[in-house]
């Protein structure tokens, strides 16, 4: 049985800790088989000379909506692989499907749907698993998220849509509400990971959530609280729970308008490259022009414009998701917050892996790891993306 062998060569190639500047990858079946700077034998090996450019593992996006003039909750399979192809163009090897706050039939719907394609799921960013972003969350801090779908966690709800759990990877909900701690303890149990989204929780709440197994802040800082007052005195909220609690990791919409720079740096200098991950949080608008587009479904969503790089409400008051890219938020966060290339890459590779537990099988270029690997430039512009060793989009 012949052996379907990629060698690149002539690549500066990150690796846990450093870059080898003149790196060569060998990839066999879809598994990275060697990384170092030794020249390896690779007889009939398709070659790709990386011409001095940077050899990166694929990006990790554990939050996004749409893309390409897709959404996932259009509710169709065409949506979903359309969405995968267009982020791969731009680096990203694997993500979590997003939905938005929605009716319990339309949530089914969109789980049906991801079942079906997950088999044609080849040629795109590989989905990971669906990430549920509602409906139980705070009113108060809904952003642009439907008000009419918006409750609090209804167990026989939430116990028939468990059932599908086996496709959910991970659920977000506001740990303040009536029954959210008791939500929490059985999404927990199907292995399904929790983070707290679209909240106005004190940090007392936060910290309980915490506790009870909210462990990932959804797009820090969009929707959720921060130092108040009530009846004249200060309360910490949401943010302060994430910096304060050591173990709580956090994920950034690092496209330079949801967080401009300085909080991008604070936000690197407190909770540091291992827990923080960069996310898209991108809408059907990303890859397209500007101008009116449709958050949600294309059939039920609220019609928003887009507009200085980010999707908007029409009255302007609030965003309403990205149009950010992969590659984006890479190059905002080393061109405008100017953090550490190795640091950033970490952020969008290494430490997404590492909350969804696939530290052993993705987010690093090391010896029996999936190929997933991006080659970009210096401007962070994408020349190639390679996912489990299939070479699925070359610039020009």
């Amino acid at each position: 049985m012949s052996r379907k062998m990629i060698k690149i060569i002539n690549g500066k190639v990150i690796v846990p800790g450093g870059i080898l500047e003149r790196g060569i990858v060998l990839v066999e079946d879809g598994v990275i088989r060697s990384v170092g700077e030794e020249e390896v034998p690779a007889s009939g090996a398709k070659i790709i000379d990386a011409g001095g450019r940077y050899v990166s593992p694929g990006f990790i996006d554990l939050h996004v909506h749409g893309g390409g003039g897709f959404d996932f909750m259009d509710g169709h399979e065409s949506a979903f692989l359309g969405i995968a192809d267009l982020h791969a163009r731009y680096g990203t090897t694997s993500m979590l499907p997003t939905t938005l706050t929605a009716s319990k039939e339309e949530l089914l719907h969109t789980l049906d749907t991801y079942e079906r394609v997950l088999p044609k799921n080849r040629s795109g960013a590989q989905f990971l698993g669906m990430h549920l972003e509602g409906p139980y969350f705070a009113m108060s801090q809904r952003g642009a998220q439907e008000p009419r779908y918006i409750r609090n966690p209804d167990p026989a709800e939430y116990m028939e849509i468990l059932g599908k759990a086996h496709l959910i990877r991970r659920w977000s909900a506001a740990p303040e509400l009536p029954g959210a701690l008791e939500f929490a303890h059985a999404v927990r149990e199907k292995g399904i990971l929790v983070s707290m989204a679209h909240t106005d929780a004190l940090y007392e709440e936060a910290v309980r959530g915490f506790e009870h197994g909210y462990t990932l802040a959804t797009h820090f800082y969009s929707a959720m609280s921060t130092v108040m007052r009530r009846d004249g005195f200060r309360y910490a909220g949401v943010v302060e729970a994430g910096y304060l609690i050591d173990e709580m990791d956090v994920e950034i919409i690092a496209d330079g308008k949801h967080l401009p720079p300085p909080l991008l740096q604070l936000v690197y200098k407190i909770k540091g490259a291992g827990r923080t991950a960069l996310i898209t949080d991108a809408m059907r608008a990303a890859g397209m022009p500007e101008g009116k587009s449709i958050l949600g479904s294309v059939d039920h969503g609220m019609e928003v414009i887009v507009e200085d790089g980010v999707a908007k409400l029409p009255d302007r008051s609030s965003f309403a998701g990205s149009v950010a890219t992969a590659d984006r938020l890479v190059r905002t966060m080393v061109q405008e917050a100017h953090i550490p290339l190795l640091e950033v890459v970490r952020m969008i590779t290494a430490t997404p892996a590492a909350i969804l537990g696939l530290s052993g099988s993705k987010g690093s270029l090391e010896q029996g790891k999936d190929a997933d690997i991006v080659l970009f430039d210096e401007d962070v512009r994408i020349h190639s993306t390679i996912i489990k060793g299939e070479l699925v989009y070359a610039h020009g």
